[in-house]
């Protein structure tokens, strides 16, 4: 079974469920702020029964939570589809604050009255009317920031799941993208070796045999790695050396090939068929338009966090001008897609004579 590459696709990190939480957090938050004042404010007063004014912002706090939640059961639905539109969503949180003036302060003082009753005291207010005006106009305010605080989280945490069905979108386009890219591929390299084994069966049956059998190593290997979009360099060798000795049958005297391979670059992935169509460019650009030897020179190394891979030869003719075949056109574009501007890919003329191809990616192991 093949192990599937693909891009990391961002999860939905359950963004109700934090949001929810950050509401609760500061909501609380508040409420303990209210009864560390009223504490405050009533030592300063030279009381000493501290349990009352813990008593009157917990009692508090109980009836507005309790009045939030029923808000939020019959609200909360229509918060994805109001927040872009913050005027509607105010009004609808607004036209909730006739419950809050109703209920607030028989549940509220209700509490108080019981508590006190239990201590064996009374407890002591202004009148019903006032204390009724008193409270709405406070509680009103004090509804009203944690409206416009909750409106800023809801609006904050919207934004990041916005974000992460972008990145997952984005991911997705990127992964299909490669997947065009390695379609095309594959048949491209597949044409051209068997236009080298076509040539070779007119000349030379026992080196098209040979070549043939190179051939179905290659695309063993290429079967191995048709669902990955990167690989180790030690497989993309496996590549790039069986296309190699699959073109040198065919070109047997006129082009020499060296490999120096750092031990360190093994463990390095890069793209799949990223060597062979920088093979391929000198082959078809320079090998086959000349009679006499062209010595190529495959390097990789690595420097610092960056996998370099050139190609030289000692023959060929650069032109800057001259449109990059299939081959080249396909690999800076899958450069492009899985590293952006951390990969690079350059041709350019050596002195006296030949080609230098140069790629470089980013490798961290």
């Amino acid at each position: 079974m093949r192990n599937h590459q693909r891009f990391p696709i961002p999860a939905t990190p359950m963004p109700q469920n934090r949001t929810r939480a950050a509401i609760i957090l500061a909501w609380f938050l508040f409420w303990i702020m209210m009864v560390a004042v009223a504490v405050q404010d009533y030592a300063r007063d030279d009381g000493t029964a501290y349990w009352q004014p813990i008593l009157w912002e917990t009692s508090s706090m109980l009836a507005a939570t309790l009045l939030l939640l029923i808000q939020r059961h019959f609200t909360e639905h229509h918060d994805a589809a109001l927040l872009p539109r913050p005027a509607r969503w105010f009004a609808l949180q607004f036209a909730w604050l006739p419950l809050y003036w109703t209920a607030f302060v028989p549940l509220a003082f209700g509490m108080r009255h019981a508590v006190y009753a239990l201590m064996g005291q009374v407890y002591q207010h202004e009148a019903w009317g006032e204390t009724f005006l008193y409270e709405s106009l406070k509680l009103s305010v004090f509804v009203s920031l944690f409206f416009l605080i909750r409106f800023g989280i809801l609006s904050y945490h919207q934004l990041l799941e916005e974000k992460l069905r972008v990145e997952r979108a984005n991911a997705l386009l990127r992964q299909a993208q490669l997947q065009r890219l390695a379609q095309q591929m594959q048949p491209h390299f597949l044409f051209n070796a068997l236009n080298t084994i076509s040539s070779l069966m007119h000349t030379d049956v026992d080196k098209a045999d040979a070549t043939l059998i190179q051939l179905a190593e290659v695309l063993r290997t290429t079967l191995d790695v048709s669902d990955l979009h990167e690989a180790p360099l030690s497989t993309e060798l496996r590549l790039a050396q069986g296309y190699a000795r699959v073109m040198q049958e065919r070109y047997a005297d006129r082009v020499a090939i060296e490999w120096q391979i750092g031990d360190d670059t093994l463990a390095c992935t890069l793209p799949v068929m990223s060597i062979q169509p920088l093979l391929e460019n000198v082959f078809k650009h320079t090998v086959e338009k000349r009679r006499q030897l062209t010595h190529v020179t495959i390097t990789i190394v690595r420097d610092a966090d960056m996998l370099c891979v050139t190609l030289d030869d000692d023959t060929g003719t650069f032109a800057p001008s001259g449109k990059p075949g299939i081959g080249l056109s396909n690999l800076r574009e899958r450069l492009e897609v899985l590293y952006g501007a951390r990969a690079t890919l350059t041709l350019s003329q050596r002195e006296p004579a030949g080609v230098r191809a140069a790629m470089r990616i980013p490798c961290a192991f």
